[in-house]
Order: structure tokens, then sequence, then C-alpha cells
């Protein structure tokens, strides 16, 4: 049989493609240490493998490679517990207690579906014709079935739903509590939860609308298509919130060797930074850097690190850590009910680490030991 290649085909396979460069960022050594990155390697890992077989299926491809015949449907049950747990790690910062038995379902659709997935090719051939009905091809007759219970589909579409259900109640407690809107808000962990709540649950949808519209498996790559484009916004996400576009150059990070910038100038570029400072709070921002700073300024990212490193006395990042600390210190005490993870991300912090290390270097004690010696002052 002729392969079918389109562009949906093309679409689905540079989806894939962009999947398993994402999944390889998302799993490695420095990546996988933070659960919140894990979860979304193993769901983007998932949904790529689900849209592979559909790939395979669509095109005919699969004629060769019989063996894999619904291999991915044990991992259908994966992408909405790792949704969730992405999103609960994100809003809790830990994970839920027992979190692994959100894959029993995954794994008692592997182990029922075992004796399918040992039989020959006979069988195989039968379960994709009878899912995508290639013209031209009919059932091998006196083939048993295996494992082919009613309503799968339905199944697997109902538990994905049920986990974004369960993630959208999480996320509306958490804007309720941050006092944020769903459709404008600074913290950095909203942000991406927010996005996470829209791909998936258009991709939900889309399938809901595809099944009702098309028998069986029929328009599987409509939205085997569609989880291209949040794979794709995923991609540019990591990619903007990279610092890789915003270093400075080997000129600008040497000494103030041969500067124009008078002592006029670099007053006026220090009373421009404090009220920017003070009225934009720029540096709540996560991935502020200097460049971004000197564009603020309209100034040079030379002239404002010098202005900086001469005017001040201490670097950038220094400059950046005393400002993000000395809020720390009053959401410490005005939002006494927050929890320290929180405080670190509302100052611009994308780790708790490096929150402690930077507020003990400039305070002399962890964000904890300050708030309870604070509090008990306060008290006495």
């Amino acid at each position: 049989m002729a392969y079918k290649i389109d562009l949906f085909s093309i679409f689905i396979f540079l989806g894939i493609v962009q999947a398993a460069f994402l999944c390889l960022f998302f799993f490695s050594i420095k990546s996988r240490n933070f659960n919140t990155n894990f979860f979304q390697g193993v769901m983007i890992f998932s949904m790529a493998a689900c849209s592979f077989e559909i790939l395979l299926c669509y095109t005919g491809v699969i004629i060769n490679m019989l063996w894999l015949v619904d291999f991915s449907e044990p991992l259908s049950f994966v992408i909405g517990p790792a949704f969730y747990l992405m999103t609960f790690h994100l809003i809790q910062g830990q994970l839920p207690r027992r979190w692994y038995l959100h894959w029993v379902p995954a794994l008692i659709w592997l182990i029922l579906q075992i004796p399918f997935l040992i039989q020959g090719n006979d069988v195989k051939f039968n379960a994709w014709i009878g899912s995508y009905h290639p013209p031209g091809l009919s059932f091998i007759d006196d083939t048993p079935d295996f494992f082919n219970p009613p309503y799968h589909s339905e199944i697997i579409l109902a538990h994905l739903s049920i986990y974004v259900v369960l993630g959208l109640l999480l996320a509306v407690e958490a804007f309720k509590q941050k006092q944020q809107s769903f459709f404008n808000t600074q913290v950095t962990a909203l942000q991406k939860v927010r996005s996470a709540m829209v791909q998936v649950g258009l991709v939900v949808l889309l399938i809901f609308t595809v099944k009702i519209f098309n028998r069986d498996d029929m328009g599987d790559h409509l939205f085997a298509a569609y989880t291209t484009i949040p794979i794709y916004l995923i991609s540019f996400q990591v990619i903007r919130q990279s610092g890789f576009f915003k270093q400075s150059t080997i000129i600008e990070t040497t000494k103030y060797k041969s500067s124009s910038l008078s002592a006029e100038d670099q007053a006026l570029i220090l009373d421009k930074l404090k009220n920017l400072m003070s009225e934009k709070k720029l540096y709540l921002q996560p991935n502020f850097t200097l460049p971004d700073l000197a564009e603020q300024l309209n100034v040079s990212v030379h002239q404002v690190s010098q202005a900086i490193n001469d005017g001040l006395g201490k670097s950038f990042f220094e400059m950046l850590s005393e400002h993000r600390i000395e809020e720390a210190k009053v959401l410490l005490i005005a939002k006494s009910n927050i929890k320290v993870e929180e405080i670190a991300e509302e100052v611009g912090y994308n780790s708790k680490s490096s929150f402690n290390t930077a507020f003990k270097k400039l305070v002399g004690m962890t964000p904890s030991e300050w708030r309870a010696t604070a509090e008990k002052q306060k008290r006495g």
C-alpha cells in the first residue's frame, strides 16, 4: 500500500522531533532535580509517544511495524497525572503524599494489555484496520481478539479530563490566594500554570470534538497535529527564559579603561536607576538582566554597568540581590502565613536554595530564622 504523506503527517512529525529535543532538556541532569521539570518532561514524552503511534497508523507506515500497534495506550494514562503533579508542585512547592499512586491506572492498563501486545502480526493488523479503516485492506479471518474493552477511548478521555479538572481547581485556588488575575499575573509559576491549563484544556476539548464527529480513531490525526502547537510554545518559553540572548559582549564586561562616562552622566544614571527600582520594582522579575535594565534606562549596557560598579561599589547582581532581600524582609512580616518558597518566588528567585543563600549572605541568617526573630521582637 502507498503511504499517506500530507501536511498533517509532516506537522505531526515535526512536533514529535521537537518533543524529543524538549525531553532531552527536561530530563537533563541539571533539570531533572526539579520535580516540575521532570513531570513536564514526562507529560511531553507521553504526548509525543501517542502522537508517534497516531502518525504511524495515519500514514500507513505501521504496516511495517505492527508490533507497535497500541503500544502508547498505557501512556495515555500518564499525561493527566503528569500534568496534575507538575501543577501541584508548581503551586505547593512539593508533591502530594503517595504521588506515585497516580500512575496505577497506567500500570493496570499495561498489565491488561500484555496478552494483546505479545500477539502476532495478524492480531495487530486486524486491530489497526479496525480503527483506521485504510482503503483496500480487509480483516484477516479467524484471528482472536484481545483486550478490546468497550468505550476504551472514552475511558482514556475521562481519565485525562478528571486530572485537568483537578489541576484547574488547584490553579483557581492558587490565583485566589495570590490575589492574581488569571489573564494578568506577574508570578512566574502562575504564568506557567496558566499556559499549561490552556494548552492541555484545549487538547481535551479538541479530542472531545473529534470523537463526537469521527468514528473510532479516524480523527486522531487532528489532535495529534494540535499537540505540536503547545510543544513549540513550550520550546519558545524555554528559549525566552534563557539568558543566551541577553549576554554581555567581551568589550562590555571589560573594566572601563576607555570609558567616556562623566561623573555627571553617572550621577544621572544612578538617579534614574533609583527611581526606576522604587517605582517599577523591576528586580522582582525572575529573569531580569543587565541588558534589560540598560534598555529601561535608555543607555548602553557598558554605561549602566560602570555606573553601578563605580558609583555604588557593587556588581549588578549584588545590587539586584539587595533589592530582592529588602523586599523579602517586608513580605516575610507582612505575609506571615505565606511559605518562604512563595516569598522567594515573589521577589524574583526561581529556587528556595538560591533565595536562602542570598538572604543569609546579606542578613546573616536564613529567611525562616529572620522571620521568627522579627515576630518575636514584635510580640515582645
